[in-house]
């Protein structure tokens, strides 16, 4: 087959440990057709692009393992606060906002940090910067919402609001609502403000809208267009969402049939405290209805605990600022045993949001009692995070065949998270057991990397850099991992996480054509500066679906 594009004057890391390197690849249709040296040129038809990358790196398209797409794409139009120094230059942010937005129901700022109000009630904090709109602000987290006194009120939950265990309005002296909201639920009636409950849905409660006109529709539409937009920008071809239901793979299906799916996405389920265990046989439905090398669901996403800065993140002992506090499973147990087991049984794959050290302690447990009653297979299920294990469990991952599902991006003092704060949340017992990427990568667990936008930057190389220059914690050691490790978990790791690995991961005859070009040679590249490096191509099944422009 005449290929339809040539990259050549490549530096190429195939991810492939039969042939790891290459000089050129060749693409024709949607796959792979050729990787090799100077005679892949030879192959050239009348055709034929082809693209001198000046020494560039090829790659594997990378994989973004852990993302909100819909949610992400919504918010690149909010106002962003991130690495706002104060509540000073907070209240001048909002204010522009405002002025730029005079019809907005709601003024939505995100990516704050929890200190960023200072001391006092959030709701009159936020009051002083503007009291007439309602305006709220996310955690960058996305697990805390602060919101004004008229937000409150017009989202009905100035007096509170019951809600189910792990979520809170937090209530003050006065009998009204602080302004902090914790945890999806607490705060899904401020998102509505906004118009995007919709959106909200696949992580808020899992369930369906209850009516969607055709205007809803195409708003919805809208957001998941724009990231996926942002996320080509950034060289992804392939992401697993963690949150979702079935209108967003009906949305999701929409954009492929008009031609805007620009990478292969995979959908959980959203399995929620409140369900029985009969609901997984919707999970069971999308897994049957979606399931082609674009668009799947067949896995379930629950949340165990919440998150360290909230303290909600659940641990074995208590944090050291707030005695007889551990944080909350939002799951007993023999429950989440259950729902594994019963998951497991299915065919499907399960994910766990697990930060704290009990909740990742119960998931294994859970795991286990599923291989237990259904015997081992290949089902790769996935702990999310692991911000803070026991060292006793830390070679059950390899042993279960569980995969670590990191993003190096959040580790404090990594990237855009400082080290204040957290540190002194976590406290120093459990610092030596903090973010262990290395650790975990060298007992042999599988390893996959991601952002978790929007809670940090999508961009792959950022997090690249993350994972190779971030520091050691006090008591603790060095977590850096090396260059290939970390571009294997941002590409052929998340490939095989996402039961995608016959498709995509590496570059190899026979395989998709799911390709990013790099500026320049990224082992060449001081660890330090590789986020100078820019993506100058990114394709997608033979498809460019970005394309930077070339500098004079």
């Amino acid at each position: 087959m005449t290929p339809d594009l040539i990259l050549t004057n490549a530096r190429v890391l195939t991810m492939d440990p039969a042939r790891p390197r290459a000089t050129a690849i060749a693409l024709a249709g949607e796959r792979i057709v050729a990787v090799g040296g100077a005679e892949v040129a030879a192959l050239a038809g009348p055709g034929t692009r082809l693209h001198d990358c000046g020494g560039g790196t090829v790659l594997p398209g990378f994989v973004e393992s852990h993302l909100h797409l819909g949610l992400g794409g919504a918010q690149l139009g909010h106002l962003q606060v991130g690495g706002l120094p104060d509540a000073s230059a907070l209240a001048q942010a909002f204010r522009a906002f405002a002025a730029a937005h005079p019809a907005r129901p709601l003024l939505m700022a995100q990516g704050a940090d929890y200190g960023l109000l200072g001391p006092g009630l959030p709701r009159a904090a936020l009051d002083e910067i503007l009291p007439d709109r309602p305006i709220a602000m996310t955690a960058a987290d996305l697990h805390t919402v602060w919101a004004n006194t008229a937000a409150l009120a017009a989202a009905g939950l100035l007096h509170g609001a019951a809600t189910p265990p792990g979520h809170e309005v937090v209530m003050g002296e006065d009998g009204l609502a602080t302004g902090e909201l914790r945890e999806f639920e607490a705060f899904a009636p401020i998102i509505a403000l906004g118009g995007e409950s919709r959106l909200n849905l696949g992580i808020a409660t899992g369930e369906e809208p209850a009516s969607v006109t055709d205007e809803d529709r195409a708003q919805d539409r809208r957001a998941f267009a724009a990231g996926l937009a942002h996320a080509a920008r950034h060289g992804i071809t392939s992401m697993v969402m963690m949150d979702g239901n079935r209108y967003t793979l009906d949305l999701l299906a929409g954009l492929r049939a008009a031609g805007g799916l620009t990478a292969r996405v995979k959908v959980p389920f959203h399995f929620k405290p409140h369900m029985e265990l009969e609901a997984l046989e919707q999970a069971s439905a999308m897994a049957r209805d979606f399931a082609d090398d674009w668009l799947s669901a067949g896995f379930v996403k629950l949340f165990m605990d919440g998150v360290v800065d909230s303290r909600t993140a659940a641990m074995l002992q208590d944090y050291p600022d707030a005695p007889g506090h551990r944080g909350a499973l939002l799951f007993a147990p023999a429950r989440f045993a259950a729902i594994a087991t019963e998951a497991d049984r299915r065919g499907l794959q399960v994910a766990v949001h697990a930060i704290g050290d009990r909740a990742v302690r119960v998931t294994l447990d859970g795991y286990a009692a599923a291989r237990a009653a259904n015997g081992p297979r290949d089902a790769r299920h996935r702990i999310e995070h692991i911000e803070v294990i026991d060292r006793a469990d830390i070679h059950r991952l390899a042993d279960l065949g569980v995969t670590a599902s990191l993003q190096p991006v959040h580790a404090p003092g990594a990237m855009d998270f400082g080290l204040d704060g957290t540190l002194e949340v976590l406290g120093p017992e459990r610092l030596p057991r903090a973010y262990l990427c290395r650790d975990l990568c060298e007992a042999g667990a599988p390893v996959c990397f991601a952002s978790d936008w929007p809670v940090a930057d999508i961009s792959v190389l950022r997090g690249i850099r993350a994972a190779l220059t971030r520091p050691a914690y006090p008591g603790g050691s060095d977590q850096r991992l090396g260059l290939m490790e970390t571009l294997h978990a941002y590409t052929a790791g998340g490939a095989r996480a996402a039961h995608m690995d016959h498709l995509s991961g590496s570059l190899r005859e026979g395989m998709a054509a799911d390709v990013v070009v790099l500026s320049g040679d990224i082992e060449a590249t001081p660890p330090d500066a590789i986020d100078r490096l820019h993506v100058t191509i990114t394709i997608a099944g033979g498809r460019i679906t970005h394309e930077a422009v070339r500098r004079a």
